[in-house]
């Protein structure tokens, strides 16, 4: 085998390694999920506020507008929730 094969096959176990111990961790640390996948939702959601404010705004400004539309939804959600099943917080 070529030396350069045998460091790309080390290369691509390294990746399945770590991609398995992320698979396995994933259950116990769900904040760093939830962070991502408002981090793609909001991928979606910054364009459409960029397009409604006419340009007007810069794309940093819609992302923080965005994210800060997300991170306001989500805590009204747990609001909601805190405040009529009080049992289970």
């Amino acid at each position: 085998m070529k030396p350069s094969h045998i460091r790309r096959t080390i290369f691509v176990s390294q990746v399945v390694e770590e991609i398995t111990e992320i698979w396995c961790q994933w259950r116990r640390q769900k904040l760093p999920l939830y962070l991502f996948l408002a981090m793609c939702f909001n991928l979606l959601v910054a364009p459409l506020v960029y397009a409604a404010t006419g340009e007007q705004l810069s794309r940093s400004q819609s992302w923080g507008l965005g994210l800060l539309g997300l991170v306001t939804l989500g805590l009204s959600i747990y609001l909601f929730f805190v405040m009529f099943v009080p049992e289970k917080f």
